[in-house]
């Protein structure tokens, strides 16, 4: 691990202790980038916060050396963080189900971080393939369920022994009464903040009789106590539709953990590209640190090329300064990355030609023109 300083000389009124971990890929890449814009932003606020980064080098080359995707006190040690900001994991050496479960869903599942918010945000000169997003004002977040349901990591394997073809795969998913609820009642109450007042719940009781049953029982009961949130509850097939054809008509949509990942992802992809799309693992109690990273994987085929997509990892860093409570910081990071896609400095997955450090330097000049005065 190494240990940097914040950018700022004078000493900070506020100092976040963060926990960078950039693990695979272009995860390396995007955590580097968010990281200027955060210490730009540090070193702009007149001694008001400073960042003092942590950073570990987990991940798959970590595995290679150690067996391991984290240190056995991994969890113990990023405990005493602020914040935790994370890249991509996953290469070719380790088999998905293990990276995964070893890194990310460790830091998830045991620092109870459940709830993931997803943000769909179209940004100015950006091609959609949705023909509605030239004429229409979208603007919609995904709540992922993020502790429970299909991804509780339940099940097993068994019955090897009777020979090929005979073996059995259980994965069992669990909603609880008390995972469903703090999941709408979060949905609920970011609606209230939010121009359209609305939660859609996405639910598959129609075939699924007893987990999603329960999920629309307590949405339904939930939505007593917010008589100014409008609701619906839709088919999670019929979402994915809704998602394409009416997807004006979408404020808050709550999720179970798989039909959330899907969807956010058909979200991410309509406005664009995975590589702008940011999330937020958060544990609202505060008991643990949250988790902020971007949606997009650690894309092998373009890692070590500085060519990825900064955007979604620097729109992480935004949703991570307004869980600071520094929300003005936060809406100026997404001006200014609205600013730079505008002005046509982007990558080349939403059509552009520009490399990760120019997309990053016209995010920065970007915050730092807002400042100069007219």
């Amino acid at each position: 691990m190494t240990q940097d300083s914040p950018v700022a000389s004078l000493a900070p009124e506020q100092t976040f202790k963060i926990a960078a971990i950039p693990a695979d890929g272009v995860g390396k890449e995007v955590v580097a980038a968010g990281r200027r814009v955060l210490d730009t932003l540090a070193a702009q606020s007149d001694g008001k916060f400073a960042f003092a980064w942590e950073e570990f080098e987990w991940g798959c080359e970590y595995y290679d050396k150690t067996g391991k995707m984290m240190a056995d006190d991994g969890l113990e040690t990023l405990k005493a963080f602020d914040a935790i900001y994370f890249g991509a994991v996953g290469w070719k050496n380790v088999p998905d189900h293990i990276s995964l479960w070893g890194l990310r869903l460790n830091i998830t599942q045991n620092f109870d971080q459940w709830a993931n918010i997803r943000p769909v945000k179209f940004l100015p000169g950006v091609v959609s393939p949705l023909r509605k997003a030239d004429d229409t004002e979208l603007d919609w977040v995904v709540v992922r369920e993020n502790s429970e349901g299909e991804y509780a990591g339940l099940g097993g394997r068994n019955l090897s022994g009777r020979g090929p073809g005979n073996e059995v795969a259980l994965q069992t998913a669990l909603f609880t009464d008390k995972g469903c609820e703090r999941i709408m009642r979060f949905s609920f109450e970011l609606a209230r903040t939010r121009a359209v007042k609305k939660v859609s719940s996405v639910t598959k009781s129609n075939a699924q009789q007893y987990g999603m049953v329960l999920w629309d029982e307590v949405f339904q009961r939930v939505a007593l106590d917010y008589p100014d949130v409008e609701t619906e509850s839709v088919l999670v097939d019929a979402m994915s539709a809704k998602f394409v054809l009416k997807p004006e008509d979408l404020s808050v949509v709550v999720a179970s953990n798989l039909n959330a990942d899907i969807l956010s992802d058909l979200g991410s992809a309509l406005a664009g590209s995975l590589g702008i799309a940011a999330s937020a693992n958060l544990n609202p109690e505060r008991r643990f640190p949250s988790m902020f990273e971007p949606v997009h994987g650690s894309a092998p085929d373009i890692a070590g090329e500085g060519i990825s997509n900064p955007v979604g990892a620097i729109a992480s860093a935004a949703l991570m300064l307004d869980h600071f409570g520094l929300h003005a910081e936060a809406r100026r990071v997404e001006a200014a990355i609205e600013t730079a896609s505008g002005s046509g400095v982007r990558t080349r997955d939403i059509g552009g030609t520009s490399n990760t450090d120019e997309v990053t330097d016209a995010i920065i000049a970007a915050l730092s023109k807002a400042l100069t005065p007219a």
